[in-house]
């Protein structure tokens, strides 16, 4: 079994630091893969905002986790569906920043906060397709507006897609929706802000086993099984899988790639198995 099953990501003492005197901040990093991304950067040494919208002590918790690891991290909440939400996060993002650095500066911005909705094409109601929209899609279009004067030349954003833009999922359908406009949205703003050297990419995860969707995965050995037959890698894809390429990205080996959809799915539906 891989390594990184049974760690969280950035777990490993004997890893080169390659983040050090960087700012990031996480959104939706209470749980799950935005927790993983949150402690891998912070364990390559960059100090981590990090966001939640409703449940501070699970960002606490992680904050805790990332200190007790020799980390650095604050927590800043704020609800994204709403455009006084976004407006609350990136002032203070940027307090945050002031308190810790003496500056506002950051480095990397990592879009992960999302609202998911799986409900069939007849049953989606316009109110839950306007919030999917608000929390998947104007959040990250208007943070980074709002960041970019703060975001060092040099600097990189990072938005978590999913691998569902290209498998055809009728009960995902306005998800789905959402993250193929990031998809448009990276590759558009990859050239809007490629002058400052700011590279802005996309990390497509497939199914990833967190504390929401452990449940599921692994209701049945034959559930188990039957996702683990869907992908190309046999194993159910952890936080620690979504976070290595994110600090892939993040850091200076990643300077030469921009606008780039990333597929980190194990090879989820790549085709049939003979």
């Amino acid at each position: 079994m891989s390594q990184q099953l049974s760690t969280e990501a950035g777990q490993n003492p004997d890893r080169p630091v390659t983040l050090a005197g960087k700012t990031a901040l996480v959104t939706g990093a209470s749980r799950g893969i935005g927790r993983g991304i949150a402690l891998r950067l912070a364990a390559e040494g960059a100090l981590v905002a990090v966001h939640y919208g409703y449940d501070g002590p699970a960002a606490q918790d992680t904050v805790d986790a990332i200190v007790a690891n020799g980390g650095r991290a604050f927590a800043v909440g704020a609800e994204l569906d709403t455009v006084d939400g976004v407006e609350q996060l990136a002032d203070a993002v940027r307090s945050g920043l002031r308190a810790h650095t003496g500056e506002e500066f950051l480095d990397i911005l990592v879009n992960n906060a999302a609202a998911t909705g799986h409900l069939p094409y007849a049953d989606t109601t316009p109110d839950l397709f306007d919030r999917l929209f608000a929390v998947n899609v104007r959040a990250p279009f208007f943070l980074a507006q709002r960041l970019l004067p703060a975001l060092r030349d040099g600097g990189r954003i990072i938005n978590i897609g999913s691998a569902v833009t290209r498998i055809a999922l009728g009960d995902e359908l306005a998800y789905t929706m959402t993250k193929g406009a990031m998809e448009t949205y990276t590759r558009t703003l990859a050239n809007e802000v490629g002058a400052r050297r700011i590279t802005v990419n996309l990390v497509a995860p497939g199914p990833t086993e967190t504390d929401r969707t452990r449940a599921f995965l692994r209701s049945s050995p034959e559930m188990e099984a039957m996702m683990i037959k869907a992908q190309a890698l046999p194993w159910i894809g952890q936080p620690a899988d979504i976070a290595d390429p994110v600090a892939f990205l993040a850091s200076d080996d990643g300077r030469w790639i921009t606008g780039h959809v990333l597929d980190a799915s194990g090879g989820t539906y790549l085709g049939p198995k003979l």
